[in-house]
């Protein structure tokens, strides 16, 4: 691959960047892999992949700060994990499956730009039946695209005032890890094509989102981390789409 070091630079501030927010990264992975003319086959299990450990360290970070809730995440958590899998078995054409990404890619950027944080005052009980319904939704097209789900879900909770935005950081990085870990499983039943490199990738975007859910949950200003990684996510779908 040309221009390797770039990529592994572009691949650390990508996953610095969502996890600084509590996600895992894939829909960045995928946009970064997509301008380095991936193949999608390799795209899908890959970004799963580094999702895993990136969402995982963002996890343990912003649940250390008592920022996580149970009760909203299981009946979230146990309907989208059976349909991410039933996602990971399904194959798309490779230019539709890259516009999808790209649009895909806009839906962090709104809520990054346009979603204002809710005062524990304004916080709403949540509903388990939609949660089931929206987890199952959210789950299939997780395991379909290869990315977690957590830029479709965080805004999903805050719209609804279900959590704040700490609190969404934690519950969607561990359901970011756990359809992560589904959808890959079913990509495991048709055999996976990861790159060569990928222990590279992984430590490569370990560290990033080592150091990204550290400062996201404790020290950095979410705005300014929020509005940076909305720019990077707009240029990225717009060039997927269009391309």
């Amino acid at each position: 691959m040309e221009n390797i070091y770039i990529f592994y630079l572009l691949l650390f501030i990508v996953a610095f960047l969502y996890s600084s927010v509590g996600h895992g990264g894939a829909s960045g992975y995928l946009a970064l892999m997509a301008i380095y003319a991936f193949s999608p086959e390799v795209m899908k299990p890959t970004a799963l992949m580094l999702n895993l450990f990136v969402s995982l360290t963002s996890f343990i970070q912003f649940y250390r700060g008592k920022h996580f809730k149970w009760n909203i995440f299981l009946p979230l958590a146990l309907a989208s994990i059976p349909m991410a899998f039933i996602g990971g078995l399904i194959t798309m054409e490779a230019d539709l499956y890259k516009k999808i990404v790209g649009l895909l890619l806009l839906i962090p950027v709104i809520r990054f730009l346009f979603f204002k944080n809710s005062t524990a005052e304004e916080l709403k009980k949540n509903s388990i039946g939609l949660s089931i319904g929206i987890g199952s939704v959210i789950g299939l097209i997780s395991g379909l695209i290869g990315i977690g789900g957590g830029i479709i879900l965080s805004p999903v909770l805050l719209l609804l005032k279900w959590t704040d935005q700490k609190q969404t950081a934690a519950i969607s990085a561990l359901f970011i890890f756990v359809n992560s870990f589904s959808g890959l499983s079913g990509h495991l039943t048709k055999g996976l094509n990861f790159s060569p490199d990928m222990i590279s990738y992984v430590a490569i975007a370990f560290a990033g989102g080592l150091f990204g859910s550290y400062f996201g949950s404790l020290k950095f200003n979410q705005n300014i981390l929020k509005n940076t990684l909305a720019i990077v996510l707009l240029v990225a779908g717009i060039k997927l789409i269009f391309t």
